[in-house]
């Protein structure tokens, strides 16, 4: 069998009340797409929310999406937060994080409504997770305020389990510094402590006990994000939302521009 498979009509039909069931953020050119999955069953999905969105995060009961008007915060009704123009969002254990086009890194008090800035970076923000950023000059590390933390060129960051950094010139563990990982060009990272996933020169890696491996089934599409739930989900960058199962991966065409991001509440 493929390990690219189209989902069947019986495949969607994810029906509500399942115990099992999630609701799926997906950042897109047109806004804000809520996917609705059980395991690897997609069921329905819509514009929840229409705005130019760059990214999307999740998490204790919190949706936050980047636009090019505000930081919006969910979910049902999406607000404007008042931070501005963003780039990308994140969640750390102090709360919400966000990083504007001019590379300014801020958090977010709920209690109060207001941004507290932390910093500025000095290259473009790509992506925040946790207290770690990734910016066009390398990583920077949030604390009480930012700091570069080495390494150039910053794709993708992920820091649940060991922090690791994607970047132009290879894949790349936090230990004592920065350790060599992978070679190659990367372009994400993503973990949730148990499950870990890269790409790098257009491979799917995927970590196991021994090491890093070429994932057995290689997507069709070029994923530009990657999330963990009952599966593991992701979106390329030709619009497909995607659910790994045990013989490949099952996509669905949203339909959408400019899929960036994707998040899946924890």
């Amino acid at each position: 069998m493929s390990a690219d498979n189209d989902i069947s009509l019986d495949e969607k039909r994810v029906y509500s009340g399942d115990k099992r069931e999630t609701t799926v953020y997906v950042a897109c050119g047109m806004g804000v797409v809520t996917v609705d999955v059980v395991e690897e069953r997609v069921g329905g999905f819509e514009l929840a929310h229409r705005c130019e969105a760059s990214d999307v995060a999740a998490g204790d009961g919190l949706v936050a999406v980047a636009t090019t008007e505000d930081v919006l915060v969910g979910p049902g009704a999406f607000e404007a937060s008042g931070f501005g123009p963003a780039v990308a969002v994140g969640l750390s254990e102090d709360g919400l994080l966000a990083a504007g086009d001019d590379g300014r890194v801020a958090r977010y008090d709920e209690e109060s409504g207001d941004w507290h800035d932390l910093g500025t970076c000095a290259g473009d923000v790509r992506a925040i997770d946790g207290d770690l950023v990734a910016a066009s000059d390398g990583v920077y590390r949030i604390t009480e305020d930012l700091t570069h933390a080495g390494l150039d060129d910053a794709r993708d960051v992920t820091t649940e389990g060991t922090p690791r950094a994607a970047t132009s010139s290879g894949l790349y563990y936090l230990g004592n510094g920065w350790m060599d990982d992978l070679e190659g060009e990367f372009t994400l990272v993503a973990s949730d402590g148990e499950r870990s996933h890269a790409i790098g020169d257009g491979e799917l890696y995927q970590l196991a006990d021994d090491g890093w491996t070429s994932h057995p089934h290689q997507p069709a599409g070029e994923f530009v994000d990657l999330d963990y739930g009952d599966t593991t989900y992701a979106v390329s960058s030709d619009g497909r939302f995607f659910a790994e199962a045990e013989d490949g991966w099952r996509h669905q065409l949203l339909g959408m521009p400019d899929v960036a991001a994707v998040a899946v509440p924890r």
